[in-house]
């Protein structure tokens, strides 16, 4: 349901018409396909939002360096989201325009804290920057299609400023490991799932809906007049801070019971059938 400004009036409507200025979208999972593609259909229907006059903004887990590539490909020139929020980027000009990174010292507690309740983890860790590293430790299985560099030396996790640590279990699930590093760390580090194989501890605070403020807040526009898409619970900050969330028919049961929407999946084009409804 949609939500009001705070003074009880409705968000504004893009110049065209478009009942949300700003859309909001995902990526793996959401906006991509599996093979990493967007589709026509999809292109076209994200062209005749911003043709209406809406902002499209990418909200993403993944760091810039995972990013750009994806962007370019889309022809992509505005502000994304990326690292569940840790930075906010300018595409067009491929510059990081802010950087949340990651406590090191608060970090290291907190997987000591985690390891002491299930056992020893699977690793790895990003680094910050628009060409940080993706570490990954022996058995660390990784997820996609992130090149990573192998960490030898536990040492080598502490040598430069990180924006996550990946964590995996060889027994536990990842509703399971993530549910007990956010009993046992959860005032060190904010814990979310981004994906199967994905559990991440982020810098305390941070979520997707820290970045997609700020970046909103550089365009002028509120949370009221958002309309946010995604799969997984790293987006559930995202849709309690936007006036509609929409989750794919694909995404995890813990976001689809706080969407607004649920819409057909990413393979099915499920942004394009919401856009194409609210075009009109």
């Amino acid at each position: 349901m949609s939500r009001p400004t705070a003074d009880g009036a409705p968000g504004a409507t893009a110049p065209g018409g478009f009942p949300y200025p700003l859309v909001a979208t995902d990526l793996d999972g959401t906006l991509l396909r599996g093979d990493h593609s967007v589709s026509r259909r999809t292109r076209d229907a994200l062209a005749a939002v911003t043709g209406a006059g809406a902002a499209h903004l990418v909200v993403t887990g993944r760091s810039v360096p995972w990013t750009r590539h994806i962007l370019d490909d889309l022809g992509y020139r505005g502000l994304a989201v990326c690292g569940q929020g840790a930075q906010v980027y300018h595409a067009g000009e491929h510059r990081l325009l802010t950087s949340v990174t990651l406590d090191r010292q608060l970090a290291a507690v907190a997987l000591a804290k985690i390891e002491a309740e299930t056992g020893p983890l699977l690793l790895a860790a990003s680094r910050d920057g628009l060409d940080g590293d993706v570490l990954a430790g022996p058995g660390y299985e990784v997820v996609g299609d992130v090149p990573t560099v192998p960490l030898t030396d536990a040492s080598q996790l502490w040598a430069a400023p990180l924006n996550k640590i990946y964590i995996q279990h060889p027994a536990l699930s990842d509703d399971e490991l993530a549910g007990t590093a956010r009993r046992v760390a959860g005032g060190f580090v904010t814990v979310t799932m981004a994906g199967p194989g994905i559990v991440e501890l982020l810098p305390l605070g941070l979520s997707k809906a820290t970045g997609l403020s700020l970046a909103a807040r550089r365009l002028g526009l509120r949370a009221a007049d958002t309309i946010a898409f995604g799969d997984m619970p790293n987006d559930v900050p995202m849709f309690g801070w936007a006036a509609r969330g929409v989750a794919m028919a694909n995404a995890h049961a813990e976001l689809k019971a706080v969407a607004d929407e649920v819409t057909v999946s990413n393979e099915e084009d499920g942004i394009a059938v919401v856009l194409e409804r609210l075009l009109g």
